[in-house]
């Protein structure tokens, strides 16, 4: 798909109002004029591909031209996904369940499929445990997500069943209990790596990784208050302060206190090689986001994503020299 085809396709699904929202915002952050911004995000919706939330996430208005060149904005970000992964093996990586059973290898926790034909005895099975996770079967961001305790449950199977039903549960999972020092920078949710592999034409490899880190809620994904740090690929210290999607920046969590430049992850090799290894099962799905979690006992995943998210990897505060990660992709496909 070309620039201008791109650029005429988001101009008709363009949210206006959330646009002028964000120009009213950047206007008081950058101290330029409405007319100036809104020039200045044409031109780059024009030349790089680039919405109104990446322009605001990567705070392209304070970057020159050679620095937007290494943004990957969303209409690039989607050109990459569509070239690298072929749609007919989405499913895999889609439905929760089809990725539970492919990757089991890597995921020893106890789950159950919730459907018409799940019975009580089996809801019951999972009630011996101390809480529960519950997802949609399809989904992202976070959402439609539920931590159940036994309170919940206390009316007995059939009515939580029922309950799982309602609330548009289609997984049900044992809780995953993180590694004492991941629970160290934040305890009230499991603080995934997002780890990305490439299967590129120029070389096969992990492309980049960000620690998702919570900030209070069950949840880490910054679409639910999280935030996210860059890790160093090769030492699995974090690189850089944590950023939310609104523009704060953390240098220490705001409820622990713990320091997050120079916080390293445990089993970060481990880590590696489990979704290098991965990578390798589903050969048409060459460009994979993989959301891992740091136990006492070594990594496990809780998914992986088909069409990764392209705010993490690009927002400013992880890249001080206004240099993004586009540079990184180029290390292993043309984009």
């Amino acid at each position: 798909m070309s620039r201008l085809t791109y650029f005429f396709k988001r101009l008709v699904k363009m949210d206006w109002q959330a646009m002028w929202k964000t120009t009213a915002l950047l206007k008081e952050r950058s101290g330029k004029s409405r007319i100036w911004l809104l020039c200045d995000m044409l031109k780059c919706a024009v030349r790089y591909n680039a919405g109104y939330v990446d322009y605001k996430i990567a705070q392209m208005y304070k970057l020159n031209d050679a620095q937007r060149r290494t943004v990957i904005t969303r209409g690039i970000s989607n050109n990459i996904v569509r070239r690298m992964n072929d749609k007919a093996y989405w499913h895999f990586f889609d439905d929760k369940t089809q990725f539970n059973e492919l990757f089991r290898e890597w995921i020893p926790r106890k789950w159950l499929l919730i459907n018409d034909s799940t019975t009580a005895e089996q809801v019951a099975d999972m009630m011996t445990l101390p809480s529960l996770i519950g997802k949609p079967l399809e989904g992202s961001s976070g959402q439609g997500i539920y931590k159940y305790t036994p309170e919940d449950w206390a009316a007995g199977a059939e009515a939580f069943l029922a309950r799982l039903k309602a609330d548009g549960i289609g997984i049900l999972e044992e809780i995953v209990v993180q590694h004492p020092e991941m629970a160290r920078m934040c305890p009230t949710s499991v603080n995934t790596c997002r780890i990305a592999t490439l299967l590129g034409d120029k070389q096969e490899g992990i492309v980049y990784g960000f620690l998702r880190i919570g900030n209070g809620k069950v949840m880490d994904n910054v679409d639910c208050g999280g935030m996210a740090a860059r890790i160093d690929l090769e030492s699995g210290k974090l690189l850089t302060v944590g950023a939310d999607k609104a523009g704060n920046t953390f240098e220490k969590h705001p409820i622990t206190g713990t320091d997050i430049i120079g916080f390293t992850i445990p089993y970060w090799e481990e880590a590696k090689a489990m979704c290098m290894e991965a990578a390798k099962k589903v050969p048409q799905m060459r460009f994979v986001a993989w959301d891992v979690a740091i136990t006492a006992d070594g990594p496990t995943f809780i998914e992986g994503n088909s069409f990764p998210s392209h705010a993490v990897p690009q927002f400013a505060a992880h890249y001080p020299d206004g240099i993004g990660i586009l540079p990184e992709f180029r290390k292993y496909i043309d984009c």
